[in-house]
C-alpha cells in the first residue's frame, strides 16, 4: 500500500505533506509526562484504597487500567505520526490525523479569520511549532511542524487572504 510512502520532497503519493521525524520525539515526551502523572495518580489511588481497606479486585482493576493506558500512550506517537497528513492549496487546507478514528478536517482558505503560530515548551525543544487556523466555524490546527515551515505556512496563507480581501474591495 502506497498510503504511507513518502518521496524525497516529503509528500505522499496523494500530495499530502508528512511531519518531520523529530516530531515523534515531542509526541513521546508528552506521552511520557502524561504517563508519569497517571502513575502517580494510580499509586496514590491504590494507597487510598488500601487505607480504606479496599484491596484485591479493585487494585487489580486499577493497575490493569493503568497498563492499558500506558500501552496506548507508548504506541500512540508512532501511529499518529504515520497517519498525520496535511495539504495546503489555494482554495483549502486539508488535515488528516488520528489513531483509531481518522479525522479529515477541510478549511476553505477564504474562511480563515486568524492564523497563529504556537511554540510550546516541549515542541520548542524539538524546533517545532503548531499553526492554529481560526474560522467563523471553529478552529483547525496543523501540529508538529518545523518552525520555518510553520512560519512559511502562516505567511503564505496571510498573503493569500489579504489578496482575497483586496480583490473584494
Amino acid at each position: 500500500m502506497d498510503y504511507f510512502k513518502v518521496d524525497e520532497t516529503g509528500k505522499t503519493s496523494d500530495g499530502y505533506y508528512t511531519l518531520p521525524k523529530r516530531s515523534m520525539g515531542s509526541m513521546y515526551v508528552k506521552s511520557l509526562i502524561l504517563l508519569v502523572i497517571l502513575a502517580i495518580m494510580t499509586v496514590g489511588s491504590h494507597y487510598y484504597l488500601a487505607i480504606e481497606g479496599i484491596t484485591g479486585t479493585w487494585a487489580i482493576l486499577l493497575y490493569s487500567i493503568y497498563a492499558l493506558v500506558a500501552v496506548y500512550l507508548l504506541i500512540w506517537p508512532a501511529v499518529y505520526f504515520a497517519r498525520y497528513r496535511y495539504r495546503i492549496s489555494k482554495d483549502r487546507i486539508d488535515i488528516r490525523r488520528g489513531v483509531f478514528v481518522i479525522r479529515h478536517t477541510v478549511v476553505p482558505t477564504e474562511r480563515v479569520h486568524q492564523l497563529e503560530v504556537t511554540l510550546g515548551p516541549i515542541n520548542n525543544l524539538f524546533r517545532l511549532a503548531d499553526v492554529t487556523i481560526t474560522t467563523a466555524g471553529g478552529i483547525a490546527s496543523i501540529q508538529y511542524l518545523d518552525r520555518e515551515v510553520a512560519s512559511e505556512i502562516a505567511d503564505s496563507l496571510n498573503e493569500y487572504i489579504t489578496d482575497i480581501i483586496r480583490s473584494r474591495e
